[in-house]
Formats: C-alpha cells, sequence, structure tokens
C-alpha cells in the first residue's frame, strides 16, 4: 500500500514540473530579433554567435530591447555578463506610453551593478518610483553576482510578488502595491559623454519565460530573502507572523490623538483614499490641526512609514516623544526623523552638517549613507514630488537608527557622553534628559505643509 503512495505522489510531482517545463518558451530564439522592438535610446543591439550584445553610445538614453508581448505571472530565467564600469538591467511588467514622458520606458528592473555597490538582483523602478528594494536589505546577497563573467538570474513574478535569484542565491523578496502587465526589456543604460564608457558590452542569452499560476508559485511561497512590502495599509501573512502591525489602519483614527488635546484634530488633517494627510496651513509649527501622536507608548521597535513630500514641505516623524513638555506654542518634544524639502526648503541650509535634512535625526546628526556604505553612488536616495519615500526608524535599547528608502543614513546610541554632547550644541538642550526616556509617544508632524503618510506599521522588539 506504502507502495502505491509513493508512486502516486511521484507521479502527481512529475506531471506538475513536466506541465510547468512545457510551458517554457525561448523568449530569443538564438538567430534573430524576432518579437523584439527598440525603444528610447540608440545603442545598437544585435545578434552575436546565439546571444544578444548591446553596445553603450555617448550622448544617449537609456536603450531598451523590449518584448512585443507582455507577460503579467512568469519565471524568467536568463543569463547575463558586462564589460566593467558599466549598469545595466532587465525589465519586467515595463511600459512604453506616449502620454508618459513622450514614450519613456517605465517599471520595474532587475538591476545588473558592476560596482563595489553590489545590488545585482535588486528591483528597482524605473523613471517611476525608484529604488524598491536596494540589497541593503539582504547584505548576504551582494556578493552573488561575479563580475565580468556570465550570471544566472531568475525572476518569479506573481500577482503582487516578484523574487530574485542571482546565480541561485536569493536576492529580492518584494511584495508590490498593484500587480502590472507589461514587456521584458533588456537595458544598455546611458553612459552621458564618459568616452571610456563607449563601445562597452552588455550581453544575453538563454532568455526564457514561463507563465505560472497559484499551484505554480506555492514552491516559491517561502523565498528565503527578506521580505519588503508596499502593500497598502495591509500586512502580509509574512509580517502578520514576525509580528507586524499596523500602526494606522487606512481608514480611521483609532489609535491617534491630538499631540496636545485628549481626541484627534478636528482640523488640519485629512484621510482619503487610504492616504493621512497633513494640510497646507502656511507653513506654522502646530499652529493648525497640531502634531497627532499614538494613542499607546513605545519601547523598541521598528518603525515604517510611507511619506509624500509637495514642494517645499517640512514636516517629521517622532519617538520618544513626552506630551507632557512643551505645553504651549510649536512642536511637541522628542527624537525626529526629520521629512524636508532639501531643495526648497530653507531649514535645510540651517543647523549644522546638513542635520535638518531629510533622514537626519532633526537638529542633532545629519542622514548620509555614505557613513555605512562608503561604495554608493551619493549620500542618500530620495524620491521627488508625487513619488513615495519610505522612512525606517530602528530601536533597539539606546541604540537607533535611521533608514531611508532602504539605505542607513543615521546610527547613534543615547545615554553617552557623546549623545550629551550632540544634545548640548543643538536646540533641545533646554529640555532636561532629551531623548533618554525609555518609552514614549510616536508623532507625525504639523508643520503647516501638505505632506502624505500611509502604511504606517510597527514591529515591537
Amino acid at each position: 500500500m506504502k507502495k502505491h503512495h509513493l508512486f502516486f505522489s511521484i507521479l502527481v510531482l512529475c506531471i506538475s514540473v513536466t506541465s510547468i517545463s512545457q510551458n517554457k518558451i525561448d523568449l530569443f530564439n538564438g538567430k534573430n530579433l524576432k518579437g523584439w522592438k527598440q525603444l528610447n535610446g540608440k545603442a545598437p543591439f544585435e545578434v552575436v554567435d546565439g546571444m544578444i550584445v548591446g553596445t553603450s553610445v555617448s550622448n544617449s538614453p537609456n536603450s531598451f530591447l523590449a518584448t512585443k508581448k507582455e507577460y503579467t505571472n512568469f519565471i524568467l530565467e536568463y543569463e547575463m555578463k558586462m564589460d566593467e564600469g558599466l549598469n545595466s538591467g532587465v525589465q519586467i511588467r515595463s511600459h512604453s506610453y506616449k502620454e508618459y514622458n513622450n514614450g519613456r520606458v517605465h517599471g520595474m528592473q532587475i538591476e545588473c551593478d558592476d560596482s563595489k555597490r553590489s545590488w545585482s538582483g535588486g528591483l528597482y523602478d524605473e523613471a517611476r518610483k525608484g529604488w524598491r528594494y536596494p540589497l541593503e536589505y539582504n547584505e548576504k546577497a551582494k556578493t552573488a553576482y561575479k563580475r565580468g563573467e556570465w550570471n544566472h538570474f531568475k525572476v518569479v513574478a506573481y500577482n503582487n510578488y516578484i523574487m530574485t535569484w542571482v546565480n541561485g542565491v536569493p536576492t529580492a523578496n518584494l511584495v508590490e502595491e498593484e500587480t502590472e502587465t507589461g514587456f521584458i526589456a533588456l537595458q544598455v543604460h546611458g553612459i552621458g559623454n564618459n568616452k571610456s564608457l563607449e563601445g562597452k558590452k552588455v550581453w544575453w542569452r538563454n532568455i526564457t519565460l514561463q507563465e505560472i499560476d497559484a499551484d505554480d508559485f506555492k514552491q516559491f511561497e517561502n523565498m528565503s530573502a527578506p521580505q519588503v512590502s508596499y502593500l497598502k495599509n495591509q500586512l502580509t501573512n509574512k509580517e502578520k507572523a514576525e509580528g507586524w502591525k499596523l500602526l494606522w489602519d487606512g481608514k480611521t483614527t483609532n489609535g491617534w490623538r491630538g499631540a496636545k488635546l485628549d481626541h484627534f484634530p478636528e482640523n488640519g488633517w485629512e484621510i482619503k483614499d487610504g492616504i493621512l494627510k497633513v494640510l497646507e496651513a502656511g507653513g506654522g509649527e502646530s499652529t493648525n490641526g497640531g502634531d497627532i501622536v499614538t494613542t499607546k507608548k513605545y519601547k523598541n521597535f521598528i518603525l515604517e512609514v510611507d511619506f509624500r513630500l509637495t514642494k517645499g514641505a517640512n514636516s517629521g516623524i517622532k519617538y520618544f516623544v513626552d506630551t507632557e513638555l512643551n505645553k504651549g506654542e510649536g512642536s511637541s518634544i522628542g527624537c525626529e526623523f526629520q521629512i524636508l524639502d532639501d531643495k526648497y526648503h530653507p531649514d535645510a541650509k540651517k543647523g549644522v552638517n546638513g542635520n535638518r535634512t531629510v533622514g537626519s535625526l532633526y537638529d542633532l546628526i545629519p542622514a548620509n549613507g555614505l557613513e555605512y556604505n562608503p561604495h554608493l553612488p551619493r549620500e542618500k536616495y530620495v524620491n521627488g514630488y508625487d513619488h513615495w519615500n519610505r522612512a525606517r526608524i530602528v530601536v533597539n535599547g539606546k541604540k537607533v537608527a535611521h533608514y531611508l528608502n532602504g539605505i542607513k543614513v543615521v546610527e547613534y546610541v543615547r545615554d553617552t557622553q557623546m549623545w550629551r554632547a550632540l544634545v548640548a550644541y543643538s536646540k533641545y538642550k533646554i529640555w532636561p534628559n532629551f531623548g533618554e526616556a525609555e518609552e514614549g509617544h510616536i508623532l507625525l508632524q504639523d508643520h503647516g505643509n501638505e505632506v502624505e503618510f500611509r502604511n504606517i506599521k510597527i514591529k515591537e522588539l
């Protein structure tokens, strides 16, 4: 009897694997570019010895070779290698519409990164949302990509889930806010007028795709790379299992009150379409609806908040807030993750060494990702107006860190000689034992400018 059960199980497995493999197609026939079309830039793509070869050219925007057919749920596999100094990637679920930046290709890209930043396999939303899964989320995966060699990439896209592997190593595990249908495209990144990169090449081969359904996806549900979710005011099953909770439900004022009130402000804030918005009021600090705080206090936690700025806006996310301090005018007192338009708000140029810019520990420590990864091309990654940014604050005892769009930009230890020296040189010096409380409220600031919030969630440690 047991033998019959074993035989049946093996038969079912074989049928399942066969059904998926039979669905696999070659996107590239190894002979010509039938089924593909070039978009945007002028970098040439050609077929050489069964490979697609893209060659970089000066003074061209990013060039893409896109499939004529569109796909939604699939397993995509390909091999690629790249000359030194280039940047490239493969688009999935992507688009090119005349009404969007005159046809500019936009959508999710699987990064191929030749630099020491080492983000190959990360996920970047080209010409739209910016970095969704930089490999700062998954440090262990940074060594998977082999520079100058052939590398095998695997991508699983199913409904909201997008997962990647590089040379068999799990690299990214993203849950997007929506599911899209779009083309696959190979990218040759623009090089500007850099003559040293002109004529360098990117190669692709063995490009296959198999469309999948819910049963096919089950084998990937426990993907081991850390999960990052952008579901709108929702938690994934994995987040729930890990102890995450929504700090705002996306609909009501439950769990929040005015910092100087026993109820939620009657004006100055708006809840609409899953967005919590502080309204424009001329830039005054807590002069309209006023700050809002959680009704509960928190001690050790990971807090995530998505925020969207308007031009010239100022706001902040505060923690260890004591609402009994500063009963007068102005904002309640606590450590602050600064939210600011660094380009157009004058506060960015005040303080010391940029310690009032976005992501900074306000008036104390400037945000600078290069402190923690010297191979980044810039200090911090900030998405522009009408685009969402993600703040992440990690508090574990006396140690605190700020992350902006997945990248660490601030780290400090409270209750130390260094901490007190920083406070003594800041605007907080008038508040005894500033920042040293064991617990406090979490606050969203009304600074009189329109700023939006959503996806507010917390995991207590």
